[in-house]
């Protein structure tokens, strides 16, 4: 049988080797088109174990080179340099009109929020709110306006549903609010333990694929997968369906073993005018993959065999 995801023979695509400044690490990156290069924004740990964001260029969506100096850094001044002491992580990235919204988990000794930025053009960025109070995490909006508001996918963690999916509300994309749950994780299923929004969500005839990842608790440890949900077109509230299998697991060495094993974790999805997806996702929290799929195949999967929302 022929996975569903195609890993690229050439995996990992990215190392902490390839960055030309010291870090341990290169994980859940986020990747989009621009002018007709594929941009790369990475989370990677510094040797103080804090995380930055590098950038990193790719003519093919295979072979990146990474930029002689950090996309972002932890901010040293403002608000910002409260929230974004220790360190800034897990970026997402999507294209409204002619502008890039970054949306990226700032940690401090307050606990994780989320940070809105922007940019142009991948030379400059600029901050532009907190977006979410304590403890969010994998925020990604939705690439279009619905009934004149932004919207995004969430996952607070509560102790009454924990680490469950929510969808929220915006008029202008600092301000958020309407929030409801959509997935909460399913008891003795691959994402029972928790799950949470992966790549900026894309838009197929039949739906929006939203990429997300679920967790599993074992007597080894936790281990991290992916999976499929489709949102309608119009009232991305409503869920079609959500496939009752995960699309990838750990399976390379890379994604077994690492600074955190066992993990397949994804930031960022590039749809192709050829009807397939390049789906990136962090190996072991230590390096960089991309796979291949049939995007119809995805979307048949959250159609023909789906689980319950909650």
């Amino acid at each position: 049988m022929q996975p569903l995801v195609k890993r690229y023979e050439g995996n990992p695509i990215l190392t902490k080797n390839d960055v030309p400044y010291p870090v341990e690490t290169v994980h859940n990156a986020a990747v989009i088109k621009h002018g007709g290069q594929y941009i790369m924004l990475f989370r990677a740990h510094r040797r103080n174990g804090r995380s930055i964001i590098g950038i990193a260029d790719s003519a093919d969506g295979f072979h990146f080179d990474v930029r002689p100096k950090p996309f972002m850094v932890p901010a040293q001044s403002g608000v910002f340099s409260i929230y974004e002491q220790f360190g800034v992580e897990d970026p997402r990235v999507c294209k409204i009109g002619d502008t890039y919204y970054i949306t990226y988990s700032c940690y401090s000794k307050h606990g994780v929020r989320i940070g809105l930025a922007r940019t142009s053009d991948f030379k400059k960025v600029d901050r532009v709110a907190l977006i979410t109070q304590a403890d969010h995490r994998n925020v990604v909006l939705f690439p279009q306006k619905f009934d004149g508001r932004y919207v995004r996918l969430d996952r607070p963690h509560s102790e009454i549903s924990p680490w469950s999916m929510w969808i929220s509300y915006s008029p202008d994309l600092i301000h958020w609010g309407a929030s409801q749950l959509l997935i909460k994780p399913e008891t003795y299923h691959w994402d029972e333990m928790k799950i949470g929004p992966g790549a900026t969500p894309f838009r197929t005839d039949q739906g929006w694929l939203n990429i997300y990842h679920g967790v599993f608790p074992t007597m080894n440890g936790a281990v991290y997968r992916l999976g499929v949900a489709l949102h309608d077109l119009e009232d991305p509230a409503r869920i079609i369906g959500i496939a009752d299998e995960w699309i990838l697991q750990p399976e390379d060495p890379w994604e077994i073993t690492g600074y955190v094993g066992n993990v397949v974790f994804t930031c960022g999805a590039v749809p192709e005018n050829d009807g397939t997806v390049k789906i990136y996702w962090g190996g072991a929290d230590s390096v960089m993959c991309v796979g291949v799929a049939q995007i119809q195949e995805l979307v048949e999967m959250c159609l023909q065999n789906s689980r319950s929302p909650y």
